[in-house]
């Protein structure tokens, strides 16, 4: 039978989601987690690939289990018991059995955190940015992005990925409190695509490049031409969707 999860993870402890040859990762310590309590090897599938010192405020995550799983709520207070207190399992349901935590998905929510002001209680999850940012011409820039669909000027090099094509949805910077957040929704991201658009969009709001000359950075298709990629520890996977329910 085939379950899907839900949980969070603090990034800082792993080498991103996927497993690594030398290094921790999320996908790793959930597989010895769930073969350790169910006493069969288990592979796990996640709804993407966050790379190292990435957050995931919600990831969903597919595995097999041939015999199923008489009490799912057990099952995740036990898994919660060793997995660390960088990773929360949240839900554990059963899903059809060609269902697909990663291929299925219809899109992906990311947010990436800045503040402006020194603030203590911030630092671990959101970036201190010391330029003055004008938000407004970020937010045309950031709408100008809809019109694309290629982003290979946001896409670390040399990944084995077949296009570099990307629907973006929605992007968009809005004030919470202290912070500024930056929302985008897309059917599937790049390697490092977010932080790459980050950074390129705070040399706009530098009034170092104009939004114009943001627009001809992703025409050009070249990662060279954009900006700087921002921090892992600010940026986090917010959300996926399905086109069924998954709980």
């Amino acid at each position: 039978m085939r379950y899907f999860m839900r949980l969070a993870y603090n990034g800082a402890s792993f080498h991103g989601w996927q497993i690594q040859p030398h290094d921790v990762s999320v996908q790793e310590t959930l597989e010895k987690a769930l073969s350790t309590v169910l006493r069969e090897q288990i592979g796990v599938t996640g709804a993407g690939r966050t790379d190292t010192g990435v957050n995931a405020s919600t990831m969903i995550a597919h595995f097999d289990v041939p015999n199923g799983i008489a009490d799912t709520k057990r099952l995740v207070r036990q898994l919660n018991a060793i997995v660390g207190h960088d990773i929360a399992v949240y839900t554990i349901f059963p899903v059809h059995d060609d269902a697909h935590a990663r291929f299925d998905a219809t899109s992906r929510t990311y947010k990436y955190y800045l503040h402006t002001q020194k603030n203590p209680f911030l630092e671990r999850f959101s970036w201190n940015c010391h330029y003055q940012l004008d938000f407004e011409l970020m937010n045309e820039a950031a709408e100008r992005m809809l019109a694309f669909t290629d982003f290979t000027s946001f896409s670390k090099l040399h990944t084995d990925v077949k296009t570099n094509n990307c629907k973006v949805t929605h992007a968009r910077w809005e004030q919470e409190g202290a912070q500024w957040v930056f929302t985008v929704t897309a059917d599937r991201f790049l390697r490092n695509m977010v932080r790459a658009i980050v950074g390129t969009l705070v040399e706009v709001g530098r009034h170092r490049i104009t939004v114009d000359e943001f627009c001809q950075i992703i025409e050009r298709k070249d990662r060279c031409s954009a900006g700087q990629s921002m921090p892992g520890h600010a940026l986090f996977l917010h959300g996926i969707t399905y086109p069924y329910p998954i709980e």
